[in-house]
């Protein structure tokens, strides 16, 4: 819950503002401002203060108790003109929620942690379990000083501006160097070195009913611990569905603070392990319930079942295994739209961001560099290597890395979705990152040309043989649909759209509309109407975009319009 304080008839209205747009999120504290403060830091996560920065360090100082559990707490001045992350900038969100405030009322966030400030990721900002010195560890990495990352467990991370990354399996770092430890093993940190927690452990349990929670507990920490593994790096528990709600199972998962999942007998039977019994099979239909659960996903089985030892000597009541899942890797596919830096969207800066990897063409990677963070590495190639470029990203993300693969416009549109999902499998998290396409930004330029059903097509053979491109532009023209031409003529290619242009004149006439878009939305955009028969292709090139009108299509007031399916009526004059 994020509580709302304001002292003034400027501060209610902003704070009214945040109310109505996070309805169920947000809780307005009304009456005195230092007992509100006080409420607010006692009862939520997160404070929006539309007070003087002054006035909220005076008011939270006898309040704050630590980094890691005190509220984030963000300031609004009177003038609604900044929002100041003040106190949990990292733990307590207040960098994030600071930005969101900014983008809902229009502010400037105000961030000055460190890491921020130079668009580094905070090794506690990860979404992983940290121990370790944090602040010297980020401190090194600010000022440029070796530091290492080994990552023992390959996990998809942002990019961090580390010296030096250490091969799987190689020695631990040199004692008293700077480094940044991956690892879901029990070890304890250096006096430089930060230690990760990735969640790459499933426990598998077993239980008899009316197992004591302290009893399943007792056996899956017994279990980390003889293995010498993390307990922070436990991603679930993982049983039979006819145990999903045997009370100490469930307990022990609540008191772990992880899922509890549960996967069919028939499910379950159907995983080979290596410690088969009859006894459950006979119970719950499987001969398997603690390594099957555990191996459902695939991985490695590092503790093989073991059952529970009860002190009063009756026989064990729980079943434990535990196993290390195959690292997955992240692969976003990123649209980054037609050029114009306010039509790349929130989702797509935030996945460059997120990325540690990016894979694109020159010229679109040069478009968006500078949003990258310190320590990305850039995989860029040339024109024509749109399937070297789909399989060098894919490779990447199997090595466990997160993956950004950059397109223009919509990465599914004539881009790189299509190639990079025929590469990709289920070994790796594909996420689509949708963009505004080249069609959608000529065509807010021209008007209104796709109003009505329209079609896109690409005139490169490159790719597609001539007779399947003619054919479709013969059924496009006599469906009478809008036809947007991707690709439409290039030096070597210069005879496609006049045909196809000629395919269109069988069932249009020669004065239906055209529009003609060149670099939408960049420095140079040009724009023109022209008609069909007016149309000179020579003035067309590669970044082009030809719409052509239907049958409705009409120029209105110098726009492009095609009329959403009503009848038409007189045409305006």
């Amino acid at each position: 819950m994020i509580g709302l304080i304001s002292a003034t008839a400027a501060g209610a209205a902003a704070r009214d503002r945040l109310a109505a747009a996070w309805p169920g999120r947000a809780r307005v504290y009304d009456g005195p401002v230092g007992e509100a403060v006080r409420a607010a830091f006692a009862e939520c996560e997160q404070l929006v203060c539309f007070l003087a920065t002054g006035a909220v360090v005076r008011l939270l100082a006898p309040l704050l108790g630590d980094k890691a559990s005190d509220p984030g707490v963000v300031c609004v001045d009177e003038g609604g003109r900044f929002a100041v992350s003040l106190v949990g900038g990292h733990g307590g969100g207040a960098n994030e929620l600071a930005r969101e405030v900014g983008g809902l009322l229009g502010a400037e966030p105000v961030v000055t942690t460190a890491t921020d400030s130079v668009g580094m990721a905070g090794l506690d900002t990860l979404g992983l379990p940290v121990e370790g010195d944090v602040a010297a560890v980020s401190r090194a990495l600010l000022d440029g000083e070796p530091v290492t990352l080994a990552a023992e467990v390959p996990w998809p991370l942002p990019a961090l501006p580390v010296a030096a990354r250490q091969a799987q399996g190689t020695p631990e770092p040199a004692e008293g160097t700077y480094a940044v430890r991956v690892t879901d093993r029990a070890v304890a940190p250096g006096e430089r070195e930060v230690i990760l927690r990735p969640p790459s452990l499933v426990v598998g349990v077993g239980a008899s009913s009316g197992a004591p929670v302290e009893e399943v507990l007792e056996l899956v920490e017994g279990a980390l611990r003889d293995a010498e593994l993390s307990v922070r790096s436990v991603a679930r528990l993982a049983t039979v569905d006819a145990k999903a709600a045997e009370p100490g199972v469930v307990a022990a998962a609540e008191r772990l603070g992880v899922p509890l999942v549960a996967y069919s007998a028939e499910e379950l039977a159907g995983v080979a392990v290596p410690n088969p019994s009859d006894a459950p099979l006979a119970a719950v239909g499987t001969p398997s319930v603690a390594e099957a659960a555990a191996l459902v996903g695939g991985g490695e089985l590092l503790v093989p079942k073991r059952k529970s030892q009860r002190a009063d000597g009756r026989p064990a009541m729980a079943t434990c295994a535990v196993v290390r899942r195959p690292a997955r890797g992240r692969l976003a596919v990123v649209g980054l739209g037609p050029g114009a830096r306010d039509l790349l969207t929130p989702r797509a800066r935030a996945e460059l961001r997120r990325a540690s990897v990016l894979v694109g063409l020159d010229q679109y990677v040069d478009q968006i560099r500078d949003l990258l963070r310190p320590g990305t590495r850039i995989l860029e190639s040339g024109l024509g290597a749109e399937e070297e470029r789909a399989r060098t990203a894919v490779a990447e993300a199997r090595r466990g890395h997160a993956v950004a693969l950059i397109g223009s416009g919509d990465a599914g549109v004539y881009a790189m979705a299509s190639p990079a999902l025929a590469e990709a499998s289920d070994d790796i998290d594909v996420v689509g990152v949708p963009g505004v396409t080249a069609a959608l930004a000529a065509g807010a330029i021209l008007g209104a040309p796709l109003g009505h059903d329209h079609v896109s097509i690409s005139l490169s053979d490159l790719h597609t043989p001539w007779e399947v491109i003619e054919r479709r532009v013969r059924a496009a023209a006599e469906a009478d649909i809008v036809v947007t031409f991707y690709n439409p003529r290039s030096r070597g290619r210069d005879w496609q759209l006049p045909k196809a242009l000629a395919v269109l004149a069988g069932h249009r006439e020669p004065t239906t509309p055209v529009g003609v878009v060149r670099n939408a939305s960049r420095p140079d955009e040009s724009s023109r109407l022209t008609t069909l028969a007016g149309l000179d292709p020579a003035t067309v090139d590669m970044m082009t975009v030809v719409t052509v009108g239907n049958t409705a299509t009409r120029e209105i007031a110098g726009r492009m319009v095609t009329p959403r399916g009503y009848r038409w009526q007189e045409e305006p004059k």
